[in-house]
């Protein structure tokens, strides 16, 4: 169990926090998609920004209004397991690579990602948000850290009836169609090496949870692949 669990926050707290969260996010990613770029007129950049903002804010005001303990553990940075902090850095230097190059490609000219693939992309990513929301309909759990939450059960319908890391399932999908939806060839470079760093974490997190999480090993002997059906 959790015994650093803070003091639910206030409502109007909350509220502050997330928003301060959601416009810092904008800057950052904003900064990350367009420096390289050189140029506000990169309109991939937009698009990518609103598929994925327009879905989050949508995500985070129903949060709030139906289930404000799971977004206040969405907020939660901190990880407690050795492991899980070299992952935190490997996916942050994943993360800036993978943002960097897009716009390098696009100053530079070296793809042309035809208007159809772009479109099906973009739709490919919103739809991985929206399973990513679906997860946490499901979860009440779903903290961002590896953790035991006090009352904490194991989650075995919905989504965690197909695959045992759902979350990660659909990060999978829209991380994969991010690069198409900037217009680059060369940014599904790095995205290829997500699944790897997400099998480190999941790795870490199986044993936290087979450990510390009454039913999680005959969970996973009912549910037999962890983030891919048929594969993995």
């Amino acid at each position: 169990m959790d015994e650093s669990a803070s003091t639910p926050m206030s409502s109007t707290k909350l509220l502050w926090t997330v928003s301060i969260r959601l416009m810092m996010s904008i800057v950052v990613l904003g900064g990350l998609v367009f420096g390289p770029a050189g140029s506000l007129s990169y309109w991939n950049g937009w698009l990518f920004l609103a598929a994925v903002f327009i879905p989050m804010t949508a995500a985070l005001i129903y949060l709030y209004r139906t289930n404000r303990s799971l977004l206040e553990k969405r907020l939660r940075l901190h990880e407690k397991q050795k492991e899980q902090k070299i992952y935190l850095k490997l996916s942050l230097v994943w993360f800036v690579i993978s943002f960097l190059v897009p716009g390098l490609d696009y100053r530079f000219g070296w793809s042309d990602v035809p208007l159809w693939l772009i479109a099906a992309s973009t739709v490919m990513m919103i739809l991985g948000y929206v399973l990513f929301i679906i997860v946490l309909a499901q979860n009440t759990f779903a903290s961002r850290i590896i953790e035991i939450q006090e009352n904490q059960r194991v989650i075995d319908t919905g989504l965690y009836s197909v695959v045992r890391h759902p979350m990660y399932m659909a990060a999978i999908i829209m991380y994969t169609a991010t690069p198409l939806v900037l217009g680059s060839y060369f940014a599904l470079i790095p995205t290829m090496l997500l699944p790897a760093i997400l099998i480190y974490r999941i790795r870490n997190e199986e044993a936290v949870l087979r450990a510390g999480l009454d039913g999680y090993t005959a969970y996973t002997k009912r549910v037999k692949y962890r983030l891919i059906p048929f594969v993995y």
